[in-house]
């Protein structure tokens, strides 16, 4: 008799702390707080941008400080800016990180490097690790397209391709 009331008391606490904790609840708080996080990185993002694409416009204007070079490279640092502003839009819309997207980022951002130490300053066995890296990520983003999604949502690769077979299909007639 002591044993089943203990027991029922035992379960009595265990529903009232399952459901104070609650974890849909703490769920949600946490994606709430993880959201706010990836929004306050879209801003500073975004601020960085508009600071680049100044110094940018000065440097352009300005005949005395004109540096093709370093205009070039602030070109596709804006450029890598913009993709990762992007990127973490696609996170805030699905929740979660685009493959396509992220691999486009780290294409752009190793040939800035390539451009910006100039190809022939850089020692060949960099340029030939760099040209296996680059390989490595045009692939993943070839294979990328039969990677099944792993949430529900809005899948960039899916609907390219569903875009690039009604085109195809609309050329054959």
């Amino acid at each position: 008799m002591k044993l089943e009331k203990m027991q029922k008391n035992s379960s009595q606490l265990s529903n009232q702390f399952s459901t104070w904790l609650d974890r849909s609840l703490i769920v949600r708080a946490l994606e709430f707080v993880q959201d706010l996080i990836v929004i306050s990185l879209c801003l500073g993002l975004f601020g960085v941008m508009v600071l680049q694409l100044k110094d940018m416009f000065v440097s352009l204007l300005s005949p005395v400080n004109f540096n093709f070079h370093v205009i070039t490279a602030d070109i596709l640092f804006v450029l890598i800016l913009v993709e990762l502003f992007r990127l973490l839009i696609i996170y805030l819309q699905e929740h979660r990180v685009s493959i396509g997207v992220a691999v486009e980022v780290s294409i752009v951002s190793v040939l800035r490097e390539v451009i910006v130490r100039g190809v022939l300053e850089t020692p060949w066995v960099h340029i030939l690790s760099t040209g296996g890296f680059l390989l490595v990520l045009a692939v993943l983003l070839v294979v990328r397209v039969w990677i099944p999604p792993t949430f529900e949502g809005i899948d960039p690769e899916t609907r390219i391709t569903q875009s690039y077979n009604s085109h195809k299909e609309i050329s054959k007639n």
